[in-house]
């Protein structure tokens, strides 16, 4: 199974940008769902954004469309969010998650059978 790393976050004031970072370093996550799940204080766990590593498919939240980027690199071992133009509501401890190999973005969303990183923490000031 995957040994998610995260790292990235940090805090920064309203309309700032941070760039976060997924991999894993032994195994490429080929035909696996990846991507961020995101929970506020007091809040519900939400999916952010994830992508089909090694195909086109990807996933954003309505909260952070046309704001935030998630891209893989070749190796397909490394999966990265760009956060741009941040808000004090994007404020959240983010986690990485993977799916298993071959399944759907349903199962990713569920989630169903995820593998986790450690979280990282973003801070959004006003």
């Amino acid at each position: 199974q995957p040994m998610l790393v995260e790292s990235g976050g940090g805090s920064v004031q309203t309309g700032g940008s941070l760039r976060l970072s997924c991999g894993e370093s032994k195994y490429a996550l080929r035909q696996r769902w990846v991507g961020w799940f995101r929970q506020g204080p007091g809040k519900e766990r939400e999916g952010v954004a994830a992508i089909y590593v090694g195909g086109t498919g990807i996933y954003y939240a309505d909260s952070v469309k046309g704001r935030f980027t998630i891209s893989q690199d070749t190796s397909e071992k490394m999966v990265y969010l760009q956060m741009n133009s941040l808000k004090p509501e994007d404020t959240a401890m983010y986690y990485c998650a993977a799916t298993i190999m071959g399944t759907t973005l349903g199962s990713w969303l569920q989630p169903d059978g995820t593998f986790w990183g450690q979280g990282t923490q973003v801070t959004v000031s006003s």
